[in-house]
């Protein structure tokens, strides 16, 4: 054998004598992911966390006299006092999307180009979101006296999704949350248009954390509008979370996970007063929980889950929560005399699951299909026209 052959030879196997799985390569890495099983589980996570969100809006809110959002006629502790403390976590279900949000989308956006991921972006976001917003104008119109009615300027305006950074009022308050998610996509498209890698990914991290944490001081509008303390620890969890399941667990990784939980538990304390109903403890451990499932997930704990139902479960998440918060909360006004409560809130809860399957499947499905042909081929007329 020649010495040329004998010497490549024994550099291979010295690589993958000294190749850990703490210290995987891209590109092992990714041929090691290709043969990994789909992590179902978050699909079914991100579902848990809308129904916190629905239960929360329905039955764990202050109190029932909020301004233009008297849906019950009393206090629903008194109504239902343990379904009411039960619900009155469930706001924390957004701060699980944000780190859900960050995992799926650094995972979604590998090898990717930048056209690419705004051509995804625009696809998952907008159909469902065109539908929530006229559909729950519509139901306003028809039941008018629980929650005030945009103009019609301002509902054209919701269609952009764009809003919240021209001072117009939402159609429906959850909306908020898309502001946020549009902001991390946007800066995130620096490490898509770089491509991303672990080092990148990390200094990612790193900077965006900083400049989070510096943003209430610096008193800087743009600063903190970019950076949005109030959330990006979420994200910069779900996206160390990623890269331990991508090229495994470092004390490098451990430190951003825990620097997004310490930050993350002063936000909570701040979000607890705001609600004003549940307590810091108790959120605290649900959000804990949650992360501990996340890292378990993401070091392969949770492969043997193979419930392919809950890709299924998964996709009705983003339409479920457009919708039901203006229109369930329409229904409950008028409906809270006519049944018994806890009753009212199972059947209505089936029914927005219903209703996000109906829109996932006969609006974003072939809606999407539709854009992304259109898209893809406006941006090759582009590179082609120059």
């Amino acid at each position: 054998m020649p010495r040329s052959s004998i010497a490549a030879e024994g550099v291979a196997v010295a690589e993958r004598l000294t190749r850990t799985p703490s210290a995987r390569t891209p590109e092992s890495s990714s041929a090691e992911r290709g043969r990994r099983p789909r992590l179902y589980l978050v699909d079914g996570i991100r579902l848990a966390a809308a129904l916190l969100v629905v239960m929360h809006h329905f039955a764990g809110t202050r109190r029932a006299d909020q301004p233009g959002n008297a849906f019950w006629d009393r206090p629903v502790g008194d109504i239902m006092p343990t379904v009411f403390r039960a619900a009155s976590f469930g706001w924390i279900g957004v701060e699980i999307f944000f780190v859900i949000s960050g995992f799926v989308i650094c995972m979604s956006c590998w090898g990717r180009t930048p056209r690419q991921f705004f051509v995804s972006r625009v696809i998952r976001l907008y159909p469902a979101y065109w539908f929530a917003v006229l559909f729950s104008t519509a139901v306003l119109v028809a039941l008018p006296g629980v929650w005030e009615r945009l103009p019609a300027r301002d509902v054209l305006f919701n269609l952009t999704m764009l809003q919240s950074g021209s001072r117009v009022p939402h159609v429906d308050a959850v909306y908020w949350t898309l502001w946020s998610e549009l902001r991390f996509y946007l800066l995130f498209l620096v490490v898509v248009a770089l491509g991303p890698t672990y080092r990148r990914v990390v200094v990612f991290c790193c900077v965006w954390g900083a400049a989070a944490m510096l943003a209430p001081l610096a008193e800087l509008p743009l600063l903190t509008l970019v950076a949005q303390p109030d959330g990006a620890w979420y994200f910069i969890a779900g996206l160390a979370l990623y890269l331990m399941h991508r090229f495994g667990q470092d004390l490098l990784l451990w430190g951003i996970l825990g620097m997004s939980w310490l930050m993350a538990q002063h936000e909570l304390a701040e979000r607890v007063v705001y609600e004003g109903v549940s307590s810091w403890r108790g959120a605290l451990l649900i959000y804990t929980v949650f992360l501990l499932v996340m890292v378990a997930t993401a070091l392969g704990r949770a492969d043997r889950f193979q419930w392919r139902w809950l890709a299924t479960a998964g996709s009705l998440t983003y339409p479920l929560y457009l919708l039901h918060y203006v229109v369930g909360t329409t229904l409950i006004n008028r409906l809270r005399d006519t049944t018994d409560p806890r009753l009212l809130l199972v059947v209505l809860t089936a029914g927005f699951l219903v209703l996000a399957w109906l829109v996932h499947r006969f609006v974003e499905r072939p809606l999407s299909r539709a854009m992304k042909r259109g898209l893809e081929a406006s941006f090759s007329r582009l590179r082609g026209l120059g």
